[in-house]
This record gives structure tokens, sequence and C-alpha cells, in this order.
């Protein structure tokens, strides 16, 4: 075997899911409002309601970021008032699976 022959190549992180989870971990409001439509909590109204400190302003960053990475869908109801409502997509079921996984990671780690 030749010694300048490399075996490996630099492995680096997945851009696009490290900016996800970093993004979902960097909004403080993310995990609350998974906890809330696992709740059957699904309207902005309500979930601006159920939780203390959480803003419209602030809810509906949250919520854009989640829709753009693929995590959560919105659905507008053609009514009067308007009708909003927000739901986790598979992906987004399967992406709360792995952030349930890194929270019992870190349960181990504190133990």
């Amino acid at each position: 075997m030749n010694t300048n022959e490399k075996l490996f190549t630099r492995k680096s992180a997945p851009e696009k899911s490290a900016r996800m989870v970093e993004t979902i971990y960097g909004c403080k409001w993310s995990l609350t409002v998974y906890q809330l439509l696992a709740n059957n909590i699904n309207r902005p109204g309500e979930m601006v309601k159920s939780v203390e400190g959480l803003s419209t302003k602030v809810l509906n960053q949250c919520l854009k970021k989640n829709i753009e990475f693929g995590i959560l869908n919105k659905t507008n109801y053609p009514e009067i008032p308007p009708r909003v409502e927000y739901e986790v997509t598979e992906f987004g079921q399967k992406f709360m699976r792995i952030l349930d996984d890194i929270e019992k990671l870190q349960h181990e780690i504190d133990a």
C-alpha cells in the first residue's frame, strides 16, 4: 500500500439538518410549540393564551421557521373570522423523535 494513499475523506456535519437543529434549539419556543401541538392546542390564539410570556409576534416567527423546515404544516380555513391551524408533518414527527433522543442523551450525560 502506498503511504501517500488516503483512506478516508474529511467528514463534515450535514449542512441543512445541522442548521435546522441549531435553529430549533436556538428558538426557546419551538419545543413548547411541539408540546402544545401534542396536547391538541393547534390554533395560534390558543397557543398564546396557554403559555405565559409567549407573544403573537414571536409565535408567528417560530411557526414560520418550522413551516420552512417542513416540521409543521399550516392550514388556512376560508371562514369569517379566518381560522388557522397547525399540525406536525410526517417529517416533523421523525424530527421530534430525534429531539427526544437528544434529550435522553442529555439525561445520560447529566446522570
